[in-house]
């Protein structure tokens, strides 16, 4: 009996641990002029510092199969100068910059499966 309640109850706690949904299944690297991700499952957010001077373009790529992504650009504590909701399949983004400094960009997956995200800074000068 106790046999059959300790396989059970460990039957249960594979089960459990194995619904536990992974955040982020992939690469990525960042620096202060790039973020790029490419990904198996991205259900979570991330950010990356992008230092980048006035005349300057941040480049953006994201794609995904399934699911879907969602960004935000801003500079240092102001408000997002571009929000980006609920983007489904591929698409590409060019972002002049007006004024020097830095810039955040923060990437939110919501069950986004076999894509990629990329932000590049192009400097223009």
């Amino acid at each position: 009996m106790k046999k059959n309640l300790c396989i059970l109850c460990s039957f249960i706690l594979i089960l459990t641990l194995t619904a536990c949904g992974t955040g982020f299944d992939g690469s990525r690297t960042g620096n202060d002029s790039e973020l790029v991700m490419d990904f198996k499952i991205l259900n979570t957010t991330d950010s990356q510092a992008l230092a980048a001077a006035e005349g300057d373009t941040i480049h953006a790529e994201l794609a995904a199969k399934d699911g879907c992504l969602s960004f935000t650009i801003q500079k240092g504590d102001e408000e997002p100068f571009y929000v980006s909701e609920k983007l489904i399949g591929s698409q590409q983004f060019d972002f002049e910059i007006n004024e020097s400094g830095t810039y955040t960009v923060t990437v939110t997956g919501k069950k986004a499966k076999n894509g990629s995200v990329s932000f590049t800074v192009v400097n223009n000068q």
